[in-house]
């Protein structure tokens, strides 16, 4: 049998995510390949960098977490390929998230993944579900 924790405990774990990572956190868009975990380096080009909402998720509710506030960059910073993001702490170099970005797939939702740089976009979804209900 598989582990199971009320939704509760699942809240709590995911509010936990933004606590840790803290107010003001940076998201990077990529071009390229997604790195093998949090705690390798970079890879490929930034086209996208945003400086998230103070509070940019809301209350965990029934196992799941959603982005807060307008999640958008009135200008990316290069053409390419939205491929994957990941989130860092407000001195921008601390990665605590990555995953990978799509229209209708993907762990972050964007209104287009060509970016040109200087375009301007907007992160649509994003949804972080805690899993063992």
């Amino acid at each position: 049998m598989a582990l199971q924790f009320s939704a509760a405990v699942r809240n709590a774990r995911l509010d936990a995510i933004e606590t840790a990572i803290g107010a003001s956190a940076i998201m990077k868009i990529f071009d390229g390949t997604l790195p093998a975990n949090v705690g390798t380096a970079d890879a490929g080009t930034v086209v996208a960098t945003l400086n998230l909402p103070s509070d940019w998720m809301a209350a965990a509710s029934a196992g799941a977490k959603a982005k807060s506030g307008t999640w958008q960059d009135a200008s990316a910073d290069a053409t390419g390929s939205a491929d994957y993001f990941r989130v860092y702490a407000s001195d921008g170099t601390t990665c605590h998230m990555q995953g990978t970005v799509g229209i209708g797939t993907g762990d972050l939702q964007v209104d287009n993944t060509a970016f040109a740089a200087g375009q301007s976009f907007t992160v649509t979804g994003f949804t972080i579900n805690e899993a063992n209900a």
